[in-house]
């Protein structure tokens, strides 16, 4: 099969380990954030093993995951 774009979706995985899948259009990480619920201070972003900024723009098959941050005071 080639690369059709409209065949691939986004799979993004929540802090929660639940999987939700998004079509391939282009998304600021931060509207991804945003769109579960999730404050972009007490989470980091992994896409496709790389660690990425909130303002990376997913898109295709890529593969989100959303992971929470706890910190001490």
């Amino acid at each position: 099969m080639l690369y059709d774009p409209d065949y691939y979706e986004m799979q993004v995985i929540l802090p929660d380990k639940s999987h939700h899948t998004l079509p391939p259009d282009s998304m600021d990480i931060r509207d991804i954030l945003l769109a579960f619920g999730c404050n972009p201070t007490t989470v980091i972003v992994i896409r496709n093993g790389t660690l990425v900024p909130e303002d990376f723009i997913a898109r295709g098959d890529d593969e989100i995951r959303i992971v929470s941050v706890s910190h001490g005071g």
